[in-house]
């Protein structure tokens, strides 16, 4: 039998969790940094302004040129061109054309057989992929277990992959059967939260099944849109947690079910509308919930040089500007985090998630429920010594419950 309707994502693509793009698959202008994905539309990072509703000017697209769509299993993956508008700052806009090696690169809707791949064939990377998370996990102790929620980075693996390794030990397989996944938005424009249009996430180590009746619940209160395909296709800050999750789970990989939420520019208000609505989720021991974030973004690329000289070398006072965030979210106080937000401006890319996170853990602490959230690691994407340097903090931090 055949089962209909059912929207496949690939993420068999040319390897997103090993971005990094070199400088020769750069033109002439253009700017990469360790969040940049070759194969796919470049993302801005509109670092200015004051951090809380509109805060950091989120990133406004004013238009986006359609991808050419090609044909299975096609070599070459075409970018499409973002024309933004002239009041909002993008920090990286590359448009690149790459090679993909046999990886495929669509997003399809088609007909499926339950648990049978679409495609003719799976990314090569698989293996590879699975051995390299493997490496990191098992360097890693299981400290904060079971952890009921995560903040994890979203860069490419590369830079970030031993880092995410410090949140992911603590997921425990065999309670967890809910995995919520709360990414910043990078491309569109959203003031509200939005749901996928795809029931399946394709991994290069399995599928992972959106959880359609718990997205039945959030779509009946009307607070949430619709993420096209598109977006869907192009937004990093969930997929870079797909494989991490599908490791982590794969002990339990046909008991679990996920929901990926985009989450947008959130006034205060709406972080604790949102923050009172997944409460009552956060507060189940079988549901976990992954925050996607990164860190600062310093240099000149992204539009933000704080410097405190007290600390010393340009990375220290980054360090320092990001571990008195992290201290905030530790104490788990969204008022407080979003005062330090509008007095630093520190470019924490997911800083709505994150507020959302902190408010729903603020209602179940009005019921009386003990909760606790400490990070675990901290790392730089390199060492920012002068002006010209430029860097991504990446922080991994679990919350319990006592």
């Amino acid at each position: 039998m055949l089962k209909k309707n059912v929207s496949v994502r690939s993420r068999c693509r040319s390897q997103p969790w090993e971005r990094g793009a070199k400088a020769s698959q750069v033109r002439k202008g253009q700017r990469v940094d360790p969040e940049c994905k070759p194969s796919f539309m470049a993302r801005g990072y509109p670092w200015s302004g004051l951090a809380g509703s509109s805060a950091l000017h989120e990133e406004a697209i004013s238009e986006v040129k359609p991808q050419p769509k090609h044909a299975l299993g096609s070599e070459t993956s075409h970018v499409g061109v973002l024309n933004v508008a002239s009041d909002w700052q993008l920090a990286c806009l590359a448009s690149l054309l790459e090679v993909l090696a046999g990886h495929c690169t669509t997003l399809v809707k088609r007909l499926i057989r339950p648990l049978v791949p679409t495609f003719p064939r799976l990314c090569h990377a698989g293996p590879q992929l699975n051995a390299q998370l493997e490496g990191w996990l098992s360097q890693v102790q299981s400290t904060k277990r079971p952890a009921r929620a995560i903040i994890a980075p979203h860069a490419g693996y590369t830079y970030c992959g031993s880092c995410a390794a410090h949140a992911y030990k603590q997921v425990d397989p065999n309670i967890t059967r809910k995995i919520f996944i709360l990414g910043p938005s990078h491309h569109v424009p959203l003031s509200r939260c939005a749901l996928s249009s795809v029931d399946i996430y394709r991994t290069p180590l399995y599928d992972l099944r959106i959880d359609q009746k718990i997205y039945g619940e959030l779509w009946k209160t009307g607070m949430f849109e619709r993420m096209s395909l598109q977006t869907d296709e192009d937004e990093h800050s969930i997929e870079m947690h797909l494989p991490y999750t599908a490791k982590a789970m794969e002990s339990h990989k046909d008991e679990f079910t996920i929901i990926p939420v985009l989450v947008g520019a959130l006034s205060e208000s709406k972080e604790q509308e949102f923050g009172k609505l997944f409460s009552k989720y956060l507060a189940d021991p079988s549901n976990l919930f992954v925050v996607s974030s990164d860190f600062c973004h310093w240099g000149q690329r992204f539009r933000y040089s704080y410097y405190d000289e007290s600390q010393g070398e340009i990375y220290r006072s980054i360090e320092h500007l990001d571990k008195m965030g992290m201290s905030i979210i530790e104490q788990l106080d969204p008022v407080s985090f979003s005062n330090y937000l509008k007095k630093y401006h520190n470019t924490i890319c997911g800083r709505h998630p994150i507020g959302v996170l902190l408010n729903a853990i603020n209602e179940l602490q009005k019921n009386g429920m003990n909760m606790s959230f400490s990070f675990l690691n901290y790392a730089q994407s390199s060492q920012c010594r002068n002006w010209q340097d430029s860097s991504v903090s990446y922080a991994a931090g679990a919350l319990m419950v006592h």
